[in-house]
C-alpha cells in the first residue's frame, strides 16, 4: 500500500492508485512478427502480467495495437521514442498508454499535440528517464547520470506536461545501478504526487537482475514507494513477470499464488529434498491459491518449524510425512510425495 497522496492514473481496465503493485512486462519480439508478438502476448498475460508494453519503432509497428488488442485483456503502452506522431497514431489506434520522454518528441508544440489527444482519449503518459536519455545540460550540471540528475530530469518532463493541463502522468527513473535508482525514487518521491513505475534498468540475466531487482524494487516497497513495476532480465519476458511475482510474494503482498518454504538440509535429511523442492516449485506453477507451501527436510523443521504453513511435507528415511498446520496427515512414500502434496493442496 503506497504511503503518498497520489494522483490516481487510469491505464485501461487498471487504476494505479497505491492499492495493489501492478506487475509488468515487455513484448520481445521483432516489432514486425506480429504472430509472434501475439504469441508472446497471451504467454505473459497467462504468466500473471498486468500491463504489457511493446516497441513502436515506426509506422508499421502501429498495426501491433490492434492485433494486441484482440489477442489480450490487459491494457498495453506503446513505447515511443523522437517521433511525436508515432504516439498519435499509437492513440488512435486504441493504445492504454503511451510512454515517452516529452523533452526527445520535438517541441513544445509536438507535446501539446500528444498531450491533448492523449486527454481527449483517455490515454495516459508514462515519462521514461533513464540514465542514457537525460539531458545534456543537466549531465552537465551534476558531473553525470546521478540520482539528482534523474530526479531533476523526471521533474522537466513533468513540468512540460503540466503545462499542457494534463496529469495523468507516471514516471519512472531507472538506473542499472542500484543505489542511484533507489535514491532518485525516494527523493522523487517527496516531490512528485504521480503514480511511480519501479525498476532497475538493464539489470543483466537471470540470476543477478533478479538479485538487484530485488535490492532495488524491493527497498521502496518497503518504503512505500511504487505502483507498478517491471523486472527488467535479458531472459524470456515470461521469466520478469514470475520473478516480480516472487518480489512481491517475498515482501507479503497478495498475489494469488503459493509461496513456497523449505529448509536449506543439513545432516539429518535423509531424503533428496533439493529435487523435491524443485519439483514442488515447477508444480506450484499452475495453482492460484494464497497459501504456504513447505517443502522441509526432517521432522526438527517440518510440522515443528513450518507449523505456520497451510499445507507442507517433511522427509523421513525414503518417506515423506504429510501435514496441515503443523498436523500431521499422513506418510507417503518418497516417490508419491509430490503428487500427495498436490492433492492436497487441490482440496484446498
Amino acid at each position: 500500500m503506497s504511503k503518498r497522496n497520489l494522483i490516481p492514473v487510469r491505464v485501461g481496465n487498471l487504476t494505479l492508485d497505491g492499492r495493489h503493485i501492478h506487475i509488468q512486462s515487455m513484448l520481445s519480439v521483432p516489432s514486425t512478427d506480429i504472430p509472434g508478438s501475439v504469441a508472446q502476448a497471451k504467454a505473459l498475460e497467462a504468466a500473471g502480467c498486468e500491463i504489457l508494453r511493446a516497441a513502436i519503432p515506426d509506422k508499421e509497428a502501429v498495426a501491433l495495437i490492434p492485433a494486441l488488442k484482440e489477442a489480450v485483456s490487459i491494457p498495453l503502452v506503446a513505447d515511443i521514442h523522437f517521433d511525436y506522431r508515432l504516439a498519435l497514431e499509437s492513440v488512435a489506434a486504441g493504445i492504454d498508454k503511451i510512454r515517452i520522454n516529452p523533452g526527445n518528441i520535438g517541441d513544445d508544440g509536438h507535446v501539446r499535440e500528444v498531450a491533448r489527444a492523449c486527454a481527449a482519449r483517455g490515454v495516459p503518459i508514462r515519462i521514461g528517464v533513464n540514465s542514457g536519455s537525460v539531458e545534456k545540460e543537466i549531465l552537465a550540471r551534476f558531473g553525470g547520470p546521478t540520482a539528482e540528475a534523474l530526479v531533476e530530469s523526471g521533474l522537466y518532463h513533468v513540468r512540460l506536461l503540466e503545462a499542457c493541463d494534463f496529469d495523468q502522468i507516471v514516471v519512472s527513473l531507472k538506473s542499472s545501478d542500484v543505489r542511484t535508482m533507489v535514491s532518485a525514487y525516494r527523493m522523487l518521491a517527496a516531490r512528485c504526487p504521480y503514480p511511480l513505475h519501479l525498476g532497475v534498468t538493464e539489470a543483466g540475466t537471470e540470476r543477478m537482475g533478479l538479485v538487484k531487482s530485488a535490492a532495488g524494487i524491493g527497498s521502496l516497497l518497503m518504503d512505500g514507494i511504487g505502483e507498478t513495476i517491471r523486472v527488467s532480465l535479458t531472459a524470456d519476458p515470461v521469466r520478469e513477470v514470475y520473478a516480480a511475482r516472487d518480489i512481491l510474494k517475498a515482501l507479503g503482498y497478495p498475489t494469488g499464488t503459493p509461496d513456497l518454504v523449505s529448509c536449506p538440509t543439513c545432516g539429518r535429511t535423509r531424503i533428496n529434498l533439493i529435487a523435491l523442492a524443485n519439483e514442488v516449485e515447477e508444480r506450484l506453477k499452475g495453482v492460484h491459491k494464497d497459501i504456504t507451501v513447505a517443502c522441509m527436510g526432517c521432522v526438527v523443521n517440518g510440522p515443528g518449524e513450518a507449523r505456520e504453513a497451510d499445507i507442507g511435507v517433511a522427509g523421513g528415511k525414503g518417506v515423506g510425512v504429510l501435514f496441515k498446520k503443523g498436523q500431521v496427515l499422513r506418510t507417503v512414500p518418497e516417490g508419491q510425495i509430490v503428487d500427495a502434496l498436490m492433492e492436497e493442496i487441490e482440496k484446498m
